[in-house]
């Protein structure tokens, strides 16, 4: 960033940006992804995933943030730059976190609260869709928009939504993709699969664990019987032991209940 060296970095709204801009790049998401502009950190550029489970899924949308010089005191502005069906474009979007509504936004909040919020406000119909910078489109419309999205380029920056934000394929892509197109856990399964296949038929002559596993388990169960009853069996023998000084320490109470009855009658 050329233009960071000409800033107040002792500002408050410039050293929350470059906080923000820090955060973001070592915690990314793989729902979006937003920098600021190399020449001015007081706009962003971010593209978004469209929120699954609605016409938007797998769309992507790119999209302006701007930043005010009160920022984070003031909340920012959001403009939608790729076509959707759900937002105008180049038209700043009222919704409650955004600079429409200053008296609803509070400080904590930042940028990443406005990309995920923006996000919420996707799927949104009827009543709670309407508001300044919202359009109403049909589903079908929005879907073929969402797919379009995916080769959308900014002018400025120059780089194609699924450039931009790759991975997360789109469900109706064909099963015959190539197996650079998986995902990392499918490759790594693939992996394992092979090493296993491979020692299989490097050692075709040796037993499976699940074969060498029962007689292992028997010597070990009859090894545990064993200790248990002998266990048991001196338990038994430590029982009989004690029952002799019971008895003997019962028989002596008696013989002194007797005694001590016996002298208070000659006393008597």
């Amino acid at each position: 960033m050329s233009a960071v060296t000409a800033l107040n970095r002792n500002n408050t709204a410039v050293k929350r940006i470059m906080q923000e801009a820090r955060e973001l790049a070592n915690d990314p998401c793989p729902d979006y992804h937003a920098a600021p502009l190399e020449d001015d950190i007081f706009e962003w550029h971010c593209t978004l995933r469209g929120p699954p489970g609605t016409e938007f899924e797998g769309g992507l949308y790119h999209f302006r943030i701007l930043l005010p010089a009160e920022y984070p005191f003031r909340p920012p502005s959001l403009m939608m730059l790729t076509p959707n069906g759900r937002f105008e474009l180049n038209t700043k979007i009222c919704i409650s976190f955004t600079n429409y509504h200053e008296e609803e936004w509070q400080p904590a909040w930042g940028v990443r609260t406005a990309i995920l919020g923006l996000q919420g406000f996707f799927p949104l119909k009827g009543q709670a869709a309407n508001g300044v910078g919202s359009v109403e489109y049909p589903v079908s419309e929005r879907k073929r928009l969402a797919q379009q999205s995916r080769e959308w380029m900014c002018p400025r920056c120059q780089i194609s939504n699924l450039e931009c934000l790759p991975g997360h394929p789109v469900k109706d892509k064909a099963p015959s993709e190539s197996p650079s197109d998986t995902q990392g856990g499918s490759t790594t399964q693939m992996e394992m699969s092979t090493v296993s296949l491979e020692r299989s038929l490097t050692n075709p002559d040796q037993p499976s664990s699940p074969e060498t596993s029962p007689p292992e388990l028997a010597v070990h169960d009859q090894e545990r019987a064993s200790d248990e009853s002998n266990h048991v069996s001196v338990n038994r023998a430590h029982g009989s032991t004690l029952r002799p000084p019971l008895l003997l320490d019962t028989a002596i109470c008696v013989l002194l209940v007797l005694v001590v009855g016996l002298l208070c009658r000659r006393v008597l």
